[in-house]
């Protein structure tokens, strides 16, 4: 079948971007799976071929990521998410109602061609239980049809935004995304005519003064690492957005970047000027269709109105950027993992020193930011650093934005001061409890965070604040669970995704989560055995201070943090 395959739409497309190289592989890949529905062998040799890159290397890279076949799939590709949030609303009934009408159809002769697959995260924990028909978001119901299935994809679910603050989310959760038009119209992009005027060190020392941090979950001193950049020898420099949020129980990056797209570019365009970068990267994961074919749009505008491009607003700076799509791994959420993808490769993380400042894309010095991070940066020059500090606290200054899922009246995005109780968020903003069961818990953080009980509720959400009770910010995740909830299931399914995600290059990590989630399993069935919670406490430990990236480091957080807060979940007493 695959000696008939017409290989002019793989080489057309391939002509148009032989020149790049390697780094051209993801975009090459996601080519091919768009016109033949999977990546046949023949057509992944032409792209070794002409990208003049080694087929192994080719191959390795397509079984590394999720979202690429090998195989015919059907000509509808159903992705059910199954994290927490969306198993509290009935994702696993969903995903077995989906594959059961498959198995009917086949069993009927039905001509239909569906392929149902469980999927982490899908960044739409707001709209649990989460679906992606043919990787755009779709609503799930009991008793609907292919048919209506299909015929409801791609309508851009409207995220529920609100808070004590509104100024990163101004323009976001009115259900349609800001043109470049209305963006102007509302002040967009005065903070970059205004740092066009001045020196670029004068740029950097604004947000160092601001006090901005990465808002993805490492906190880093925005201002330090663009210092570093700037003063790091070498040529070129890159600047990368990183919108590859795969945190469970995470979409805030995704809201930006729908709604208010040129906020997050012009962001990344003052750090170019910034750190004298000309070129850019913005990494959006693969299974953000919707805000991939946003940002490609907005990018289009954006230059148009020579917002890139050569000689910016009639300046001497120039910048461009380039849109890269991932295709389904958690591990390119960290920094030199996405690197690799970007460079064409399997994105294995890095050994760090040296760092992405001095050895970053392509090895050259590189500032890397998430997309709230950027998207911050506006809001910094317009304002100045001084009223932007009166925000927030002292040591956690601004507005931060958190994503609020699981057993709350109003899941949503909601942006408040740093600072601000927990207990007002979801009771006060959230409206409290969905049903008439108690707050057990949230978890704070996602996948990788720490479980809040009730004596919690009064912490301000602030670095400082959360450190100070034994809790993690994370990225700004918070899924709550009421007392009805067996949160024995929540950490088999954290369990579970970590083993599913380690990358496997370092033994801690790819060990110690498989370890976990063979516990877990055992745990949540009822065959707890004596000495499992040192085994968890002691497998933790290990990934923690031993694996070589921020994945294996993390993922025991959250277990180890039940383990403190509910040890008889894992003793076999539990299970009388």
């Amino acid at each position: 079948m695959e000696s008939s395959l017409d290989l002019s739409l793989i080489r057309s497309f391939l002509s148009e971007i032989a020149s790049q190289g390697r780094t051209a592989l993801l975009p090459a890949l996601h080519a091919a799976q768009d016109f033949y529905g999977y990546i046949p062998e023949p057509v992944a040799l032409e792209i070794a071929q002409t990208l003049q890159i080694p087929a192994a290397d080719v191959f390795g890279v397509i079984e590394f990521y999720a979202m690429f076949h090998t195989q015919p799939v059907g000509k509808v590709i159903i992705h059910v998410c199954n994290d927490p949030a969306c198993a509290l609303a009935g994702a696993d009934t969903v995903f077995k109602q989906l594959s059961r009408r498959t198995e009917y159809a086949l069993e009927t002769g039905e001509p239909i061609s569906v392929t149902v697959e469980q999927s982490p995260c899908l960044g739409l924990c707001d709209h649990a239980p989460a679906l992606l028909v043919q990787n755009l978001p779709a609503t799930a119901a009991p008793e609907i049809t292919w048919q209506e299935l299909v015929a409801h994809t791609g309508r851009r679910p409207q995220t529920y935004v609100d808070g004590d603050l509104r100024l990163l989310t101004a323009r976001c959760g009115k259900g349609h995304t800001t043109s470049l038009e209305a963006y102007l119209a509302q002040g967009g992009y005065t903070a970059l005519r205004k740092v066009l005027t001045i020196p670029p060190e004068r740029v950097i020392e604004e947000v160092k003064a601001s006090g901005l941090v990465g808002r993805g979950g490492a906190a880093f001193p925005t201002g330090l690492k663009w210092e570093s950049a700037a003063r790091a020898e070498g040529t070129p420099k890159y600047v990368v957005c990183n919108a590859d949020e795969a945190e469970p129980g995470t979409f805030k990056d995704r809201v930006l970047m729908e709604d208010d797209p040129h906020q997050v570019l012009e962001g990344m365009i003052i750090a170019a000027y910034a750190i004298g970068a000309a070129k850019g990267y913005f990494y959006i994961r693969g299974e953000y269709l919707n805000a991939y074919q946003t940002i490609r749009h907005a990018v289009e505008e954006a230059r148009t109105a020579n917002l890139l491009g050569s000689c910016i607003l009639g300046s001497d700076f120039s910048f461009d950027i380039e849109i890269r799509r991932g295709a389904g791994a958690y591990v390119c959420g960290e920094e030199t993992a996405l690197f690799e993808s970007i460079e064409g490769k399997r994105g294995f993380p890095r050994i760090k020193p040296p760092f992405p400042t001095t050895h970053g894309l392509f090895g050259k010095p590189t500032v890397i930011n998430n997309v709230e991070t950027l998207a911050n940066v506006p809001l910094i020059l317009q304002l100045g650093a001084n009223e932007y500090r009166k925000m927030g606290t002292e040591k956690s200054p601004g507005p931060k934005l958190f994503c609020l899922s699981g057993d709350v009246r109003r899941p949503g995005l909601y942006e408040v001061p740093f600072g601000t109780p927990l207990r007002h968020l979801i009771f006060d903003l959230g409206g409290g409890m969905r049903s008439e069961a108690p707050f057990q818990a949230a978890l704070i953080g996602g996948a990788a965070g720490t479980f809040a009980t009730p004596d919690h509720l009064d912490t301000p959400l602030s670095f400082e604040g959360l450190r100070a009770a034994g809790l993690t910010l994370g990225s700004g995740v918070i899924t709550v669970f009421d007392s009805q909830r067996d949160l024995r299931d929540v950490l088999f399914r954290l369990a579970r995704f970590f083993a599913e995600e380690s990358c496997g290059k370092c033994y801690p990590c790819q060990m110690g989560t498989q370890r976990q989630y063979e516990i877990m399993s055992r745990i949540l069935n009822g065959q707890t055995r004596p000495g499992d919670i040192e085994r968890l406490q002691d497998i933790g430990w290990t990934m923690t201070d031993a694996s070589l990236c921020g994945l294996g480091q993390t993922a025991a957080s959250a277990i180890l943090s039940a383990l403190s807060h509910w040890p008889h979940l894992f003793q076999a007493t539990t299970f009388s």
